[in-house]
């Protein structure tokens, strides 16, 4: 509410064709200010090109004196007018300083790309970035299970117990669903195809090749993605979130021994053992369809498999399982690591390390599979 006081201003020629602009009265919130059109109005009819403030003539002030200041040196910059600050107090100067220190945001007008071209750029430069950070986190990992090696780590082996756990036993019912489920399905499906040439029994080698070198990692990856990625991704986020990480690097703990590095450790394990677990199950779930609906008896399913699936077929899968453990934990982590601040901030960490995870699966098991043909395995 206006308060009566005046805050009046006066334009005066110095000393060698220079200007001041001298303030008076009282600064402060209800004030009746001066217009800044007015001031500007005042430089130019003076001829000013430069001019300096000086508020020695002023009773009392608030923000309300460095605000109008601000405001008056923008117009005057766009009016080709160059003012000074040399005749106003060391705290209205500083503050001055903090708000141009602080680029203007503007909430309404977001900056991005335009077009079908920029956005495919954008996401281009974007997947560029994402890949160069998880190599510098993979090399970090390095790092950390060098020192690890050396005793020179901050994981506990309390917490690498713990988080074992807690990725397998819990992990049991969803990956014993969906393997049975892939493996009714490649059956039922090999099923259909194969009755037309009277040839139901290769049902067993769909079953087995499928689910040994492909199905059994990569459903497990997946779920383990959804399911774990996220939640070390959420986890480690909120622990950003909340300052507990930047707490830890106060203490001189570093958070990738000390967070990271248990969960890599624990799903590398991890997952090897619940990819046979798949594959069990999902062999398991073939059978049935074999066996009640083609009728193709458990002796020549298991026959015919063997036959056709050996040992190497096996390895491939497990190997496939500890890469895609590495790949599923490292990204939860690094997300979680990459958490902003915000109600929403964990929750987009979760997201983007499970797209992250999952893509990095497709990608390494094409990888894998490339190298595996290459070297006739």
């Amino acid at each position: 509410m206006p308060t009566g006081e005046q805050a009046s201003f006066s334009v005066e020629a110095s000393g060698e064709g220079g200007h001041r602009v001298a303030l008076s009265g009282a600064w402060t919130l209800g004030a009746v200010l001066p217009p800044v059109d007015r001031v500007l109005a005042a430089l130019r009819a003076a001829g000013a090109e430069q001019a300096c403030v000086d508020s020695g003539g002023v009773e009392r002030y608030d923000s309300v004196l460095p605000a109008f200041l601000f405001e008056l040196a923008a117009a005057g910059e766009r009016a080709g007018i160059k003012l000074t600050e040399d005749g106003l107090p060391g705290d209205v100067t500083r503050l001055l300083g903090i708000a141009r220190s602080v680029p203007a945001r503007d909430d309404g007008k977001r900056s991005g790309p335009s077009g079908i071209v920029g956005r495919f750029g954008h996401a281009i430069m974007e997947g560029f970035r994402s890949a160069a950070d998880l190599l510098r986190f993979f090399g970090r990992g390095i790092a950390a299970t060098g020192e690890l090696l050396t005793g020179r780590s901050a994981m506990r082996m309390r917490d690498l117990t713990d988080i074992f756990v807690g990725v397998t036993v819990a992990a049991l019912p969803i990956v014993s669903l969906i393997s049975l489920l892939v493996g009714l399905i490649i059956a039922f499906l090999g099923a259909v195809v194969l009755r037309q040439f009277a040839a139901e029994f290769a049902v067993a080698y769909l079953v087995g090749y499928g689910m040994l070198r492909e199905m059994g990692a990569v459903m497990t990856g997946v779920i383990m993605a959804g399911r774990t990625g996220a939640g070390f991704a959420a986890e480690i986020g909120s622990m950003r979130v909340n300052e507990e990480i930047d707490a830890l690097e106060t203490f001189g703990i570093r958070p990738f021994g000390f967070l990271v590095l248990p969960r890599v450790i624990a799903l590398s394990i991890a997952m090897p053992l619940l990819t046979v677990y798949a594959n069990v199950v999902g062999i398991f779930g073939g059978y049935l369809v074999s066996d009640f609906m083609i009728g193709v008896p458990a002796p020549i399913f298991f026959e015919e498999m063997v036959r056709v699936v050996g040992v190497k077929d096996f390895w491939l899968g497990v190997f496939k399982g500890y890469v895609f453990g590495i790949v599923v934990a490292l990204s939860g982590c690094l997300r979680g690591l990459q958490c902003g601040s915000g109600a929403g901030a964990v929750g987009i960490a979760a997201t983007r390390a499970v797209v992250l995870g999952i893509t990095l699966i497709i990608i390494c098991n094409a990888i894998i599979d490339w190298a595996a043909a290459t070297l006739g395995i």
